[in-house]
């Protein structure tokens, strides 16, 4: 028998299931192995100050989820997991084509985050009704003291809770565009902005970069050629190239913006990770600005939520027409979870652990690619690589299936002229930093023309 006693916080639960779960969070964290004996009953009741039937139902609870086993005479025991539920993390992987962020790994910060949703958890009826289709009052507070940490302090009447940056794209774009209509972009932009339009029949017309991003001058001749409704961009650790515009620059394009009178579509999608990234365009072009501050990067993806910024109150008024009839509302318990994150800090623990995590997963792609041509940034969650002469980006992506790697071809990102022999190589997700070097260094030898490879 072992000597356990769990650590009891007043996260608001009933305390049976407060020492199901910290069962549950033993295992995970292996204080508690297969087989182990849990203390009897009584004694952990003592040790607790709780009464018997407190903790009698707890080892129930955690009995009914599989963790532990009672036998009659011998005592209670961590339970071998069954073969259907070896790895519940494998069942929920993650789609490895998508630009993950590094999952969090601290048993602290995930306790936290763990707290959180059993604080969230106590007005779950409330939640399980249909809600305001841009975020109670509440939840558009939090918003804005969440986007004011990028310097956007907009009136709350243009801020809406939105259910996710592509649901967002796609409302604003049946507010701003018709079918057969245009829209400038990036030439190398993300995919799911190219597949909205698509839906849409809007045309992407790509603007060609220099080191910066986008040229004003490239901005005002596209103007002016092709008539466009609106600009997208992603200005903050660009997808895929990892690309920041600089301060500078961003101020020339908006004074291209305020002179022609284009919609902006902003995704911020990765701005809020650098601890220092340039004032968002909307910050430049207030009135013109449909600012999308996406969660999915800086918080988690599973929550499904955004935070956007109209550029006027009626701006906002259509957009919230626009998520009705689309989506009808973002997830009432995935808001509610987010604001009380930002309301007691964990929001922003979250997002230095990700800040952190992904700097040091960029240093590993540093050193195990070394020799080879990729951009990237220090808290990207990507590098953009150009493959060897004489290495095509389809035989590496066929040499690497199977391993915990994306890797996704230019093709997906290129809105005009031939694709480039270029792989996005996507760096977070679950995989930890170990298995990332091991991973990598498999990708090198992959890149190696048929020659070198032995």
């Amino acid at each position: 028998m072992i000597d356990w006693v769990p650590q009891l916080e007043d996260t608001g639960k009933p305390r049976y299931l407060a020492i199901a779960d910290a069962i549950s969070q033993g295992i995970q964290q292996g204080l508690l192995g297969i087989g182990d004996r849990l203390p009897p009953q009584r004694r952990l009741a003592a040790s607790l100050g709780l009464d018997f039937t407190t903790v009698s139902r707890a080892y129930a609870e955690a009995q009914a989820r599989g963790l532990i086993a009672s036998h009659v005479g011998r005592g209670t025991f961590v339970a071998p997991r069954p073969a259907a539920a070896e790895d519940p993390e494998r069942r929920r992987a993650g789609d490895l084509s998508m630009n993950l962020p590094p999952e969090p790994t601290d048993p602290a910060l995930l306790g936290r985050m763990q707290a959180g949703l059993g604080m969230v958890s106590a007005n779950l009826v409330e939640l399980l009704r249909y809600q305001s289709p841009v975020g109670a009052e509440r939840d558009r507070i939090a918003a804005a003291n969440w986007l004011g940490q990028r310097g956007l302090t907009p009136a709350l009447e243009r801020i809406a809770v939105t259910p996710g940056a592509h649901a967002t794209m796609a409302a604003i774009l049946s507010i701003v565009t018709s079918p057969g209509d245009r829209i400038l972009c990036e030439r190398l932009t993300y995919p799911g902005i190219r597949n909205i339009a698509a839906r849409f029949g809007v045309t992407l017309i790509g603007l060609e970069m220099d080191a910066q991003g986008i040229t004003p001058e490239a901005l005002r001749a596209a103007i002016a050629r092709h008539q466009p409704k609106a600009l997208y961009l992603n200005p903050t650790l660009q997808n895929p190239t990892t690309l920041t515009i600089p301060a500078g620059r961003r101020q020339a394009l908006a004074e291209v913006l305020n002179d022609t009178g284009l919609t902006l579509i902003e995704d911020d999608a990765y701005g809020f990770i650098p601890a220092k990234a340039p004032a968002p365009l909307a910050q430049l072009a207030p009135d013109l600005t449909w600012h999308i501050g996406g969660l999915a990067k800086c918080l988690g993806a599973g929550l499904r939520l955004a935070f956007t910024v109209a550029p006027s109150p009626r701006g906002a008024i259509r957009l919230s027409q626009a998520i009705r009839a689309l989506s009808v509302m973002p997830s009432p318990l995935s808001t509610a979870l987010t604001t009380q994150w930002i309301e007691d800090g964990t929001a922003d623990a979250i997002r230095r652990f990700i800040r952190l995590e992904s700097a040091a997963r960029q240093a590993i792609a540093h050193e195990t690619l070394e020799g080879f041509s990729f951009e990237a940034a220090e808290n990207a969650f990507n590098t953009w690589l150009t493959l060897p002469e004489g290495v095509g980006r389809a035989d590496v992506v066929v040499k690497m299936a199977g391993r915990p790697l994306g890797l996704i071809p230019s093709d997906a990102f290129t809105v005009d002229g031939p694709p480039q022999e270029k792989l996005r190589v996507c760096l977070g997700g679950r995989i930890g930093r170990e298995d990332l070097r091991e991973t990598l260094l498999f990708l090198h030898q992959a890149l190696l023309p048929s020659e070198f490879m032995g």
